[in-house]
């Protein structure tokens, strides 16, 4: 190794010392035993900083002692409605200031949150809401039509169970409690009443449900206030004078650790929007002054897509944070807007030990620690690879496999509701005989030094000519094609062949043009990975914290019948159009894919 080499190794090594000891020192908040949670870190900084700017939205601002007062009352008029220790209570509503009083109003009382994901529906919805067993649910008149729709497929709970919250605007229902009745009726007294633990439930967290029904993940105390200190303190460096701006949506776990929890951890000002803007972001930005943020999935690149403005750079920004940053547009981000610090970071709701880039290094995840292996598997499949004694074995720098990382007194697993959930996440005998791992269903890529870079999900990645193709890798490739914004890469079945056919959805621009893409895609791609079918369009499907949805774009795959919008087939160096002659002659076998 050269001595540039040896010197930037241990100038990393430094800066990962320096950000574990920085969450070191706030353990005891999160240690078993502790009376700590959420709700008791705002009375801390009510106490520590009154008048101090605690959270902002649109053009209302909270102080923590005006946000302490707020939880006080809604602590009681949830109290009131028969909410106590132990309970469940659902949330349904848009990021607003209301969202953050009633978490923190049920933390107050020792009581759990189940944050139900906005975008959901139907069945989804209901077994979401169910699953918690909620005594109340408390959701925002912006989706009280939707609600309408499942309300009496509702278990166990009845319409005087549902409370209201109104959105500016909203005139209360005739037919439903209204929750900002009973606000106005609740006293601004302390409301806490025994001491709370860290083992406490938190929250329920869901996960995205696009294989299957949502999970709810179980976030504790100690979960919260741990990844508050994370963000907080370790990744962001926050203190009181800082902003973290969250345009993501607060029941999902980034805005709750990295927005509300490091807030509280911190004392730094939360500032949130109802939902992302690129369009709107730099403006947002500014306005609050913020100089932290958090993203995630394609947040960045949507923000690069964006037209450039000669004030692009201009605002006081200083470190981000997120999951999902690209490396094809890592440098080009940070350059364009001028953002000094990107320390990307892994790691699952449930999951047990993140990895954090402390360091910044492009396109890095970051470094494994003691506990995190990457495992030999089946890349398709996700099925790990034993040898004789049945044993799992690790992969060597330059390959990619299965991320875990094991289950300890200290790195727990606290799993899901559903424990059939929580069992199939768990490995045994890994490298001995009664060890337990957490399976995080990611490929990863090892490099040199420890340094680990995200490679794809399982199940993402198919096999298509007896080669392992993988969809990441394959859209980093694509992103870089003239005209493409973006590209959601995807392997289709074909009758009668082995394995899927690659796939692209590509969001494109006016300066696209499909021979171009053909002549690129050549040159750039071998046989295996080319995506041989090809469908444009102007928007890309993406869950509510956007990331690209891939499963209702398989099952619609090349179906004209299915698919509106224009699709392309590679028939040999050239992209034909795909209409319903040609689909119908590749599905009898008269067309080869090759």
């Amino acid at each position: 190794m050269a001595l540039s080499d040896v010197l930037a190794d241990a100038n990393d090594r430094l800066t990962d010392v320096r950000a574990i000891g920085r969450l070191v020192v706030r353990a005891p908040w999160f240690l078993p035993g502790r009376p700590w949670n959420l709700a008791r870190l705002l009375e801390e900084r009510a106490v520590r900083g009154a008048g101090i700017l605690a959270l902002a939205f649109e053009d209302r601002r909270y102080t923590w002692s005006e946000l302490d007062r707020t939880v006080n009352r809604y602590a009681h008029a949830l109290r009131a409605q028969g909410v106590d220790e132990g309970d469940c209570v659902a949330l349904w509503m848009d990021n607003r200031p209301e969202f953050v009083f009633t978490v923190l109003g049920l933390s107050r009382l020792r009581a759990t949150a189940a944050l139900i994901n906005t975008h959901i529906r139907g069945a989804g919805l209901t077994h979401a809401i169910g699953i918690g067993a909620p005594k109340k649910l408390v959701v925002g008149s912006e989706h009280l039509g939707a609600l309408r729709e499942v309300l009496g497929e509702l278990a166990g709970l009845e319409p005087r169970d549902v409370l209201v919250g109104c959105d500016a605007g909203d005139t209360p229902p005739d037919d439903l409690p209204c929750f900002d009745a009973l606000l106005a009726e609740a006293p601004e007294t302390a409301a806490r009443r025994s001491e709370p633990r860290v083992e406490d439930r938190a929250c329920f967290i869901y996960t995205s449900g696009t294989t299957g029904l949502p999970k709810a993940a179980i976030v504790t105390n100690a979960r919260l206030l741990l990844a508050g200190t994370l963000f907080g303190r370790s990744i962001l460096e926050a203190g009181e004078s800082d902003v973290i701006y969250v345009p993501l949506p607060l029941y999902h776990s980034n805005a709750m650790f990295g927005g509300v929890s490091a807030s509280l951890a911190t004392g730094a000002t939360l500032a949130l929007r109802r939902r992302f803007s690129a369009s709107k972001f730099w403006d947002d930005v500014r306005r609050f002054d913020a100089t932290r943020f958090v993203y995630i999935g394609e947040l960045c690149r949507y923000l690069l897509n964006q037209p450039e403005k000669e004030n692009d750079g201009e605002h006081r920004v200083e470190i981000i944070t997120g999951n999902g940053l690209r490396p094809d547009i890592w440098e080009r981000f940070q350059s364009r807007f001028r953002i000094p610090l990107i320390r990307e970071f892994y790691g699952a709701t449930e999951g047990n030990l993140p990895i954090v880039n402390f360091a910044g290094r492009p396109g890095m995840i970051g470094r494994l620690l003691p506990g995190h292996a990457v495992l030999r598997c089946d890349l398709e499949s996700g099925e790990v690879m034993r040898d004789d004694e049945g044993h799992c074995m690790r992969v060597a720098p330059g390959e990619t496999g299965l991320l875990v990382s094991a289950i300890t007194s200290t790195t727990k697993f606290d799993g899901y509701l559903d424990e059939e959930a929580t069992r199939k996440k768990v490995l045994e005998n890994v490298f001995k005989d009664g060890d337990r791992y957490f399976n995080t269903g990611d490929l990863v890529t090892l490099h040199e030094r420890g340094w680990v870079s995200f490679a794809d999900r399982i199940g993402d990645t198919f096999r298509w000519k007896g080669e392992n193709v993988s969809t990441n890798e394959v859209a980093e490739v694509l992103n870089r094609a003239p005209g493409v914004l973006e590209s959601n890469v995807y392997g289709v079945r074909v009758p009668g062949a082995d394995g899927r056919a690659g796939m692209a959805s590509l969001n494109v621009g006016d300066a696209f043009s499909i021979d171009a893409f053909a002549a690129y895609v050549v040159e750039k791609l071998p046989v295996y990975q080319r995506p041989y079918f090809v469908r444009l369009q102007h928007d890309m499907r993406v869950t509510g914290t956007l990331k690209h949805q891939k499963v209702d774009y398989r099952k619609e795959g090349y179906d004209p019948g299915k698919v509106s919008d224009p699709l392309y087939f590679l028939d040999g160096e050239k992209y034909v159009v795909l209409d319903r002659d040609l689909y119908e002659a590749i599905e009898a076998g008269r067309v080869a894919v090759r």
